[in-house]
């Protein structure tokens, strides 16, 4: 019997939060291999900010995901089937932008095989040795350039981005304030994560205990959240401070125009240096940023969490976990077992 493949496909353009009839799982049988390719059945499917920016038609970095066609997303799969001579049954792999489906067909010659770290799980892959690892290495270590005895702030500080950006920052010497949306998500980003300090947004005054917590004011924002703690945040800055701006997810869902930053005037006089990235800019130098992230990693200097949600059914449902803030670390659908690598 022909083995059959299921994929999500793009049906409608989400207007405010995603909705399950904007998108729909498509079964439909898996077609022979070219030569070059490779099948590789998704373990891990990668949820990310971006996934919402692709289902819309917004001018963005990369096109967006036509209607009817398969919803785009990074992942790790295991190779089911390889006509490439690079790679065999048994294999895993990053999938790179493949697609939310349950298997993939992909050129061999595209794909970079996952290698076994000592005490290293699979998940890390997606995380802190992932591409969410090297948007924090990035753009904190390249736009940021933090020095010692800085203060660096950090927003959505709990997620798979915020969480590398503030143990980095850590590890060069600079003090290091989270915000982030929950008691148990501050409470992890100082009793595990090492920050100095964390502000609950929900509860508490940003801009009060911004005050509080960074006296000598901020050298560098890490944006991944825009609005009013962005606003908040901007108008503590300190001359020539820096501004990764990694992300605006509080306005990814906004179905009227986002007002705003309207503390702007205060980049001007503190002549802070704001620079907006994307994680595929870097693409070229990835094994620098891997390399160190691996090496912190395995000396125990890096803590990470990742939310693990089963089942690729789940995939639209959960995307909302993310602009809900209620995942801890890098946010994955486990499509697949992982294999036995021991």
């Amino acid at each position: 019997m022909t083995e059959m493949n299921k994929t999500w496909i793009l049906r409608a353009r989400p207007v405010g939060e995603v909705r399950e009839s904007d998108l729909e799982l498509v079964e439909a049988p898996l077609a022979p291999l070219n030569e070059g390719e490779v099948r590789a059945r998704t373990i891990y499917l990668s949820l990310d900010p971006t996934n919402r920016i692709w289902m819309s038609d917004m001018d963005a970095y990369l096109p967006p995901v036509g209607l009817g066609d398969p919803m785009r997303g990074g992942g790790l799969g295991l190779v089911t089937e390889s006509r490439f001579g690079g790679l065999e049954p048994g294999d895993i792999v990053n999938t790179g932008l493949a697609h939310w489906s349950l298997y993939n067909t992909l050129p061999g010659a595209g794909l970079a095989k996952m290698p076994q770290l000592p005490g290293v799980p699979l998940t890390a892959f997606m995380g802190p040795i992932g591409a969410t690892g090297m948007t924090a290495y990035f753009g904190l270590m390249d736009i940021g350039k933090p020095k010692e005895g800085e203060t660096v702030v950090v927003s959505a500080a709990a997620g798979a981005v915020g969480s590398m950006v503030g143990q980095i920052a850590k590890i060069q010497g600079c003090r290091v304030v989270g915000i982030a949306g929950s008691d148990d998500k501050c409470k992890w980003l100082v009793e595990t994560a090492g920050f100095d300090a964390a502000i609950n947004y929900k509860k508490e005054d940003v801009g009060a205990m911004l005050d509080k917590h960074c006296p000598n004011g901020i050298d560098i924002n890490f944006e991944n959240v825009g609005g009013e703690i962005m606003d908040t945040v901007i108008a503590r800055l300190n001359d020539f401070s820096r501004m990764p701006l990694c992300g605006l997810i509080s306005t990814y869902n906004a179905t009227d125009p986002v007002p705003g930053p309207y503390n702007f005037a205060n980049l001007l006089m503190r002549r802070t240096l704001v620079k907006g990235f994307i994680v595929i800019d870097y693409y070229p130098r990835f094994a620098e940023g891997i390399q160190q992230m691996a090496q912190w990693l395995m000396e125990g200097k890096l803590k990470f969490e990742t939310d693990v949600v089963r089942g690729l059914e789940n995939a639209p449902s959960s995307l909302s976990r993310l602009f809900e803030g209620k995942n801890l670390g890098k946010l994955v659908v486990q499509v697949s077992e992982e294999p036995n690598r021991s």
